[in-house]
């Protein structure tokens, strides 16, 4: 079961991020490439330039999550802090499992999918270390007018799903929340790679977005829609997504090199945060899968309303709260959905710049007893 649940959770971080494709795609060929490649700049601890060698790991294409790590490089911060940082596309195990395994020093996952590697016989030596958005921007987008403003409107109506059982357990809770009924909602797989386009074309009644980049497009391309967020449902799920993860022994190992790496990334989406326009340029610039050529507008318009979430109402960048942590993963517990209790594990704050001391899980970083639980 545990196995399973680990291949799932590789599964729906790929899925749920299916709608970052809508303005172009990556083949097969440069995501295999662009692995290798982090395989082999991950082992070298110092380019002929002298720099640090550090591989990062994205969960998908380049999109408006990433923007403050290119801004980073762009402007000069990861140089200035001793390093080469080098981007690279997921392979087909997973950011996350690269990252464990020593292929990449850092990676992008999210708390949900990332429950898997912590609720194991053997947990995966991986510590989140910044959250690049504050709050959970994701949730339920319908046509304009449909009734599912709301979950209990999603009853009797067609619900596009990932058969994910985090996925699937979260929509049965907002719905009875809302005194609605899931067992009345008809589900049909999840293939969609355009949202707004499949709403359009009544190909799906409802589809889970992430706001920032599916709900911007709605606006893009046209397209009234509804609207509502998990969060505001109910707060046990305004949990962190999506996270930077980092491999245990690196940060054991290397702890000043992590902490520059992380001064630098701040920097880069503080920027972000300040000049959201020239940051959404340096993305593009940066993009070398040709994944967002054609869809500019759509970049610009979505960095416009992320760089608001990036930091929030938190009092830095990447904070991550053990309160809300640990609520979510409270949750998933409580409705069996992981075998272990994850509170209080898997994260630090401790390598942020001026890190809070108040992390309840700061001994989780280099491979503690509570990584290893």
């Amino acid at each position: 079961m545990k196995k399973f649940n680990k291949i799932l959770a590789g599964v729906l971080t790929a899925a749920m991020l299916l709608g970052l494709s809508a303005c172009g795609s990556v083949s097969d060929a440069t995501t295999n490439k662009e692995a290798n490649q982090g395989t082999e700049t991950a082992s070298d601890a110092e380019g002929e330039n002298g720099l640090t060698k550090i591989t990062f790991c994205l969960d998908w294409t380049p999109n408006t999550n990433h923007t403050g790590l290119y801004a980073a490089k762009a402007l000069g911060y990861y140089e200035e802090a001793g390093l080469d940082v080098t981007f690279v596309q997921p392979p087909e195990g997973g950011a996350t499992s690269m990252c464990a395994a020593g292929q990449a020093q850092f990676a992008i996952d999210a708390q949900d999918t990332a429950a898997a590697a912590w609720d194991m016989d053997e947990p995966l030596g991986i510590t989140a270390v910044a959250a690049i958005l504050q709050h959970n921007t994701s949730g339920i987008m319908s046509r304009k007018g449909d009734g599912i403003d709301s979950p209990k409107g999603l009853e009797g109506k067609t619900y596009s799903t990932w058969e994910s059982p985090i996925e699937l357990a979260m929509l049965d809770y907002v719905m009875k929340q809302d005194g609605g009924d899931f067992s009345k909602v008809k589900q049909i797989p999840n293939d969609i790679t355009d949202e707004p386009a499949a709403l359009a074309a009544k190909q799906t009644d409802a589809i889970w977005v992430f706001y920032g980049w599916g709900g911007i497009n709605a606006d893009v391309e046209g397209v009234d829609v509804d609207y509502w967020a998990f969060g505001d449902i109910a707060p046990e799920l305004d949990y962190y997504t999506p996270i930077i993860v980092a491999n245990n022994d690196f940060l054991e190992q290397n702890p000043d090199t992590a902490k520059a790496f992380m001064e630098a990334t701040a920097k880069g989406y503080e920027y972000a945060i300040e000049n959201p326009k020239d940051a959404a340029d340096m993305l593009i610039a940066g993009d070398d899968t040709g994944s967002l050529k054609g869809c500019e507008d759509l970049v610009y318009a979505s960095q416009e309303w992320i760089s608001k979430q990036y930091k929030a109402d938190a009092s830095q960048w990447g904070i991550i709260d053990a309160d809300r942590w640990n609520a979510f993963y409270s949750w998933l517990y409580e409705n069996k959905l992981t075998t272990n209790d994850l509170t209080g594990k898997g994260f630090t704050n401790d390598y942020l710049p001026a890190a809070a001391s108040t992390t309840s899980a700061n001994d989780a970083a280099t491979g503690s007893d509570s990584d290893a639980e």
